[in-house]
């Protein structure tokens, strides 16, 4: 477990210094008109890092020898990352609202054991809910499939 922290922290960490380099170079200080473009993502980078130096600290200073995960662990862990990995992987060619449908849907039967009504409500529901708020309000384009362009989006 002590080798997986230090990895992932160390990594995590060295994307967040990235971050805050090129938050840096946008500009962190705060403009006539509100914040430049790197004034959140600077912030955000800096908690990152430091919490992430936190957790190498913790890390050098624990003596744990146990497995980062059991095989009785794994299951589960899989179970969420396989419907994850397919919608992104459907996402391509669907587009991420009928993906994210799916994924909703099948996860919440799969895993959550829902009824089918419920999982069809949601599985509707929410993806049509998304597409109000960013295509419509935020006006936010997002990845779309054959079923937006049958649409007209």
């Amino acid at each position: 477990m002590r080798a997986a922290d230090f990895v992932t922290a160390s990594v995590l960490m060295l994307l967040g210094g990235i971050v805050l380099f090129d938050a840096i170079r946008l500009g962190i200080g705060w403009g006539t008109d509100g914040p430049k473009s790197g004034f959140f993502p600077f912030w955000l980078a800096l908690i990152m890092v430091v919490t992430c130096g936190i957790i190498i600290l913790q890390t050098l200073w624990r003596s744990s020898r146990e497995a980062f995960v059991t095989r009785v662990q794994l299951g589960p862990v899989l179970q969420v990352f396989w419907p994850a990995a397919a919608m992104v992987f459907l996402t391509h060619f669907v587009g991420l609202y009928v993906a994210s449908a799916l994924y909703i849907g099948f996860y919440m039967r799969w895993v959550g054991h829902h009824s089918w009504f419920a999982v069809a409500g949601l599985s509707i529901a929410i993806p049509v809910i998304s597409f109000l708020i960013f295509e419509s309000w935020f006006l936010v384009p997002m990845p779309k499939g054959p079923l937006e362009n049958w649409l007209g989006y």
